[in-house]
């Protein structure tokens, strides 16, 4: 959650990322602050992916380090990232379309009753619980009973964000949040990501999308050949210089990287 003096929740800071002879992060650097929307932005094969699979814990890095509030971080995998408060919400969502919606948001966190070495799921409790967490966040879907594969893109989208903020997370990662959406689903997505930052939220959005990341954002990073070259308070940039970031066409110019 948010704090007053606006510090970093993330900090990265020369991370590298090798897969045998490949390259994918060379020396990266960003923050994200509490409470902001930090987009990160680049094309492909520019190492956003890798970068955030390291914050997430699905990758150790080779060398740099990452540091997430206040405390310096070494995940081993995902779920030791998720006890520490980072949730990620990758672009397949994870959900399991046989199961209903109440059944993904309890997936491997399951509530149990019982006595002694006897229990049994209380599916009354998660199915309230989840309803709660969707109401909360004003996420209009007929029933939790219903199964994931009935829902839309923009619902599914919703339930894996649900999912994500419904743990106590500090830190939410989305990876291309409304690639597949059309433009009214994209938007409700957009709304829903605005309100998690006025809950107090962090968040930080790996998008293609330039508009999408003006809009929404209170930070941009921009990323090339395994390398943060750009730092900019999205207030104080533009579409064009954002374009020439991605591209190099500034080289001649000199980055200010870790601007913010």
């Amino acid at each position: 959650m948010a704090t007053d003096d606006g510090s970093a929740i993330l900090q990265v800071e020369e991370v590298a990322k090798h897969f045998g002879n490949v390259v994918a992060l060379e020396g990266a650097s960003m923050e994200a602050k509490d409470g902001e929307i930090t987009a990160i932005v680049g094309d492909n094969g520019a190492g956003k992916s890798t970068l955030i699979k390291c914050v997430a814990g699905v990758h150790l890095p080779d060398r740099g380090r990452i540091v997430f509030g206040g405390e310096v971080v070494r995940f081993s995998s995902p779920e030791e990232a998720r006890r520490a408060g980072i949730e990620t919400v990758y672009q397949n969502l994870a959900l399991v379309d046989e199961l209903t919606i109440w059944q993904n948001l309890f997936l491997n966190r399951e509530i149990k009753r019982g006595v002694g070495p006897v229990s049994f799921l209380d599916r009354k409790a998660m199915a309230r619980r989840s309803e709660e967490m969707l109401s909360r966040l004003d996420i209009h879907i007929p029933s939790v009973h219903a199964r994931v594969r009935r829902l839309s893109g923009g619902q599914r989208q919703a339930v894996a964000i649900s999912r994500a903020t419904g743990w106590g997370s500090r830190l939410i990662v989305m990876d291309e949040p409304t690639a597949a959406l059309g433009v009214k689903e994209s938007g409700r997505v957009e709304e829903l990501i605005l309100r998690l930052r006025e809950e107090g939220h962090s968040l930080l959005v790996i998008s293609h999308n330039f508009d999408q990341v003006l809009r929404l954002s209170d930070q941009i990073w921009v990323m090339r050949q395994g390398r943060v070259v750009g730092g900019r308070r999205t207030s104080e940039t533009t579409g064009d210089e954002l374009v020439a970031l991605v591209t190099g066409a500034n080289r001649g110019e000199p980055d200010e990287e870790g601007e913010a």
